[in-house]
């Protein structure tokens, strides 16, 4: 009989022993709540965590792999990095002015860097929208260009399946032309001449496209892009710029500021502010030599250096590159009306200001973004303080190293200009 409390005892124990290894396997859970009980609430596994809490652990290894919520944005082709282009608040000029003078950024168009990216790629899908152009079928564009143009057509050439024939005076920065030739474009340097000569840049391209269209010998045709007259110039930056001037404003902005070569980018961002924006002012900034200060601000298109033995060469007497014409064009007159003023600005104010945006702001631009930043500080003054302008940086200095910037030189590490010296006030 004294055995038996022995027996009873081991007994319980293994029984025991084996309902606990029951529920363990059952409830494999158990453990582990056992476990979380007893972690104190001050270990940093349980920092934060009552009791009661419970962690639930997810897998994303593989997140995003099947996730059809991402937006993925992805540009087609160097086409679709034309336009929207950044509206960067020019610092310097906007403290020293008390104006915010706001320059938008065309010179980071994807494909040749500067506005007429946006009237290259519309006037090539206007061109096949029409049937005149077709992709790889050895169609030619030609173009007169002092360069900027030039270079957008011959990017997005390549990038459409045409070639590039370019015209252009030889008195232009040879950068330009290298860079044509880089491209695959022929290039044609051409002495500067009047618009009644038939050697002229614009006249001798379209004589050529003319030409090729008519040689049976040849592949594919030849299109004359006609950029001074072809209204898809005007109507890209109704469609582009403007727009996105007027967003990235807040559909707020008292002037805008722009130089005119073929006169596109004045007229179609006039044409569609306007209507929205009726206190606006448009101002045109003109360089020396050019005739349009007097078209705007007389109705004639007249400049004093064309007086006769006054000429010094024959297109329009500047440093400046890309704006001024003596001539009326289809895209400027588009927009003519709603030019309310002009600006003039001479070389050495537009060298100047160049300098100043290199050394106040690092902003290295070209001759045109210069007179235009000139004519925009120079608006700034006659507003006063609290006012907002908008003009154009239409592209990079190194396009202008061997003539602009070779005599603005360099600016070393000056830093005591003045603002009211450049602008001649």
């Amino acid at each position: 009989m004294d055995s038996r409390p022995r027996l009873y005892l081991c007994t319980a124990f293994l029984c025991g022993v084996l309902l606990t290894l029951g529920f363990k396997d059952f409830y494999p859970d158990l453990e582990q709540r056992f476990r979380r009980r007893r972690v104190p609430h001050n270990s940093i596994a349980g920092a934060g965590l009552a009791s009661k809490d419970q962690i639930d652990l997810e897998d994303h290894t593989n997140k995003g792999q099947n996730d059809n919520s991402l937006d993925v944005e992805i540009a087609d082709g160097i086409e679709a990095c034309v336009g929207n282009t950044p509206l960067i608040r020019i610092k310097s000029l906007s403290e020293e002015s008390g104006c915010e003078i706001l320059g938008k950024a065309e010179f980071l168009n994807g494909a040749g860097g500067s506005p007429k990216d946006r009237v290259a790629l519309n006037m090539i899908k206007t061109a096949e929208e029409q049937g005149l152009l077709t992709p790889h079928s050895s169609d030619t564009i030609y173009e007169g260009t002092v360069g900027s143009t030039g270079i957008s057509l011959a990017t997005i050439c390549r990038a459409r399946g045409y070639l590039a024939h370019i015209c252009m005076p030889s008195d232009q920065a040879t950068e330009k032309s290298d860079l044509l030739l880089k491209l695959g474009a022929v290039v044609d340097r051409v002495p500067p001449a009047p618009i009644i000569d038939p050697m002229h840049f614009v006249n001798r391209a379209r004589n050529l496209s003319a030409d090729h269209t008519a040689d049976p010998t040849r592949p594919g045709r030849g299109y004359f892009a006609d950029q001074f007259e072809n209204e898809a110039n005007w109507q890209a930056h109704f469609e582009g710029t403007g727009p996105e001037i007027f967003q990235q404003c807040g559909g707020k902005l008292d002037a805008f500021v722009a130089g005119a070569g073929t006169g596109g980018t004045i007229a179609g961002v006039a044409r569609f502010l306007k209507p929205k924006l009726p206190h606006l002012r448009v101002v045109l900034a003109d360089p020396q030599g050019s005739g349009l200060f007097n078209r705007i601000k007389n109705g004639v298109m007249f400049n004093t250096l064309e007086k006769e033995g006054t000429r010094r060469r024959s297109q329009v007497d500047t440093i400046v590159e890309g704006i001024g014409i003596n001539r009326v064009t289809a895209n400027l007159e588009a927009g003519r009306e709603l030019i309310d003023d002009a600006l003039k600005v001479n070389d050495e104010e537009a060298l100047a200001m160049a300098r100043w945006l290199a050394e106040k702001d690092g902003v290295f631009v070209g001759s045109s973004s210069a007179v235009n930043c000139v004519a925009a500080a120079r608006l700034a003054r006659q507003l006063g303080p609290g006012h907002r302008i908008v003009t154009i940086l239409c592209d990079s200095g190194t396009r202008h190293l061997s003539k602009f910037w070779a005599r603005a030189g360099n600016i070393g590490g000056k830093t005591d200009s003045k603002l009211d010296d450049i602008i001649g006030i």
